[in-house]
């Protein structure tokens, strides 16, 4: 989500016309506009930025740091983003082996601190999801996925409107998945959501450990019938004791 974006759905959110925000923050309603809209030819000052946090009540300096990540050189945003990306996925690591080990409260706190402001009040301009690796959407098969979710990727994408900390990537292989989902395609799962009958899911296996990517339905005496999108394909039942987690796709990127 761009800095436009959050600024507008804020705005609404707080039943505020661009008339009452121009007002307030003593900028003409045509320059906010092309601010939201993305249209702005000259990148709003910091005063503006501090005045419309202040307006449309956001953590103080929300603003300020989306919109410097925005007006960085896109290699050296990309090249500080995955830096940070790795320090979050950094920080669950110790974070879990604190608790185990009953670390001190001061400790938890360092820890938990420091975790982005992506997701802060519900606000990002997009969180970046670790490209694990590839999965099969034929047969299952042999699969490295770094160890997750505690390993550190070599590729991220963004996903706007995403916080879940664990959610993955990964690109697909084969065709079983057509027509909605094709090779090369990079599919966005998230460990946090439910999943039901018929979603598109990541499927780990135990041993012999596999991963496949399938449409998941759940049947009776403890099944699991794991059903390819392509007709040419036949579904696979297995024992529900076989499955080391399923994960619910959310976001598909297509290769063009």
């Amino acid at each position: 989500m761009s800095l436009g974006q959050i600024i507008r759905n804020k705005r609404e959110q707080l039943n505020l016309t661009l008339d009452e925000v121009s007002n307030r923050v003593a900028f003409s309603k045509p320059y906010l506009s092309t601010i939201e809209t993305g249209k702005v030819k000259n990148p709003p000052s910091d005063e503006l930025l501090t005045r419309l946090e202040k307006v449309l009540k956001f953590e103080t300096g929300l603003l300020l740091h989306i919109a410097h990540l925005e007006r960085m050189p896109s290699d050296v945003r990309g090249a500080y983003e995955s830096r940070e990306a790795e320090n979050i996925k950094l920080r669950q690591v110790l974070r879990k082996i604190s608790d185990k080990r009953g670390q001190s409260s001061e400790v938890k706190e360092l820890l938990a601190g420091g975790d982005s402001k992506d997701g802060k009040g519900g606000m990002s301009a997009g969180r970046l999801v670790p490209i694990i690796n590839k999965v099969a959407a034929g047969y299952p098969t042999d699969f490295n996925d770094l160890d997750y979710p505690v390993g550190i990727a070599d590729d991220y994408v963004r996903c706007p409107d995403l916080h879940d900390p664990n959610a993955f990537a990964v690109r697909v292989v084969g065709d079983s998945m057509e027509p909605r989902f094709h090779e090369g395609d990079i599919v966005i799962f998230s460990p946090s959501l439910d999943v039901r009958n018929g979603d598109d899911c990541f499927v780990r296996f135990t041993m012999p450990h596999e991963t496949t990517f399938k449409r998941v339905f759940f049947e009776r005496d403890n099944k699991v019938r794991l059903q390819p999108r392509n007709e040419r394909y036949s579904p696979t039942i297995i024992e529900g004791n076989r499955v080391d987690g399923i994960y619910r796709a959310v976001v598909r990127y297509e290769r063009l």
